[in-house]
């Protein structure tokens, strides 16, 4: 035994450090005279809760549409700013600020955390008066990723969205997107407070009913976590000015309701206008229902839409977890420059 001891994998021996063993392109898994495929020894494990917690589900035979919007001119700002304000505003149960914040500050925009207070109708008045001040002098606002409302039952993005409908909220953030050419983006929780107000795919807080998209429960009634593969299909947000169409990600999700669901019409006519702007893909870029494939089973794989003007992007995948040092066990492009390209945006 070594206490304290780091199991570390290197390219070469080295006279410090005990050898375990050694990595091979065969996925075989060989200790002394004995071996077994990795594809076996994974079904062993997975199997012993299966039937508890089932890590798949039936298979869903729909064809899923590989789709590609045609490029197109995105809405530019009728100002530049040099150092455009990103307001994150902290809700009960986000928990993804600091990681949105150093990803901000990476891409050379000014991140402004505002901690929401809930405790009291003072503190919630105090809290509106103070979001409306900072989005007046912001051009961003991005709601990150958390558990609002802890999630249960169907509590994703609630208080979110009562906040963003009262009238001085909605104000503020509606003069910043209409008056004043702002961008405003979504991730997770978020994603599942702008499909709610109706900010995507209509650009607009309005009052959601039956026939708008929604976020429910994953097929398999379960958190994941894990990393996807997603392909841009549009890149007509100004978001996604740093992708080209086809161009395949690696991004982490963390979530259970990132299910996107809609009617077969909506979600034609989505896109039709470009507003399907990633799809859950495989290892060969081809969208599926698969739930090693699609990790939530949404319609038509899709992973992020729109607003029609691209201002408004919202998008379930952790697009701010991304970093240098991370994720070097997993080959994948990781970075879709979505602050690099907001940035970008306002300099003009």
């Amino acid at each position: 035994l070594c206490p304290g001891a780091i199991v570390a994998e290197l390219t070469e021996d080295t006279a410090e450090a005990v050898r375990l063993g050694v990595t091979t392109a065969e996925p075989v898994v060989r200790i002394a005279g004995d071996s077994a495929p990795i594809s076996e020894l994974l079904a062993l494990n997975e199997g012993v809760l299966e039937s508890v917690y089932p890590s798949r589900t039936a298979a869903d035979p729909a064809e899923v549409p590989v789709l590609s919007a045609p490029a197109a001119p995105r809405t530019a700002p009728k100002a530049g700013v040099a150092v455009p304000k990103v307001l994150i505003p902290v809700f009960p149960g986000t928990n993804c600020e600091y990681d949105s914040a150093r990803a901000i500050q990476r891409a050379g925009l000014e991140p402004e955390i505002l901690v929401l207070n809930n405790q009291s109708a003072q503190g919630v008045a105090d809290s509106i008066s103070r979001f409306a001040k900072a989005a007046r002098d912001s051009q961003i606002i991005f709601v990150p990723g958390g558990f609002s409302g802890g999630d249960e039952p169907d509590g994703s993005a609630k208080f979110i969205t009562a906040f963003f409908r009262n009238p001085e909220v909605r104000d503020a953030t509606m003069d910043l997107l209409k008056n004043r050419d702002g961008l405003m983006l979504g991730i997770c929780n978020g994603f599942q407070a702008l499909i709610k107000l109706g900010l995507v795919p209509y650009g607009e807080i309005i009052d959601t009913d039956e026939t708008c998209p929604t976020l429910t429960f994953n097929t398999i009634s379960r958190h994941q976590s894990r990393l996807v593969r997603t392909r841009v299909a549009s890149n007509r947000s100004p978001w996604l000015a740093g992708t080209q169409v086809g161009d395949i990600y690696t991004v982490p999700i963390s979530h259970g309701e990132g299910r996107f669901l809609c009617s077969e019409e909506l979600v034609r006519k989505l896109a039709d206008n470009g507003q399907i702007v990633t799809q859950y893909v495989d290892e060969h870029g081809v969208p599926g229902m698969d739930v090693d494939v699609n990790p939530n089973g949404s319609i038509w794989a899709v992973e992020g839409i729109m607003s029609p003007d691209g201002r408004v992007l919202g998008k379930m995948g952790h697009s701010e977890r991304v970093a240098d040092g991370l994720y070097k066990n997993v080959d994948g492009c990781y970075d879709m420059k979505l602050f690099q390209s907001a940035k970008k945006y306002f300099d003009i």
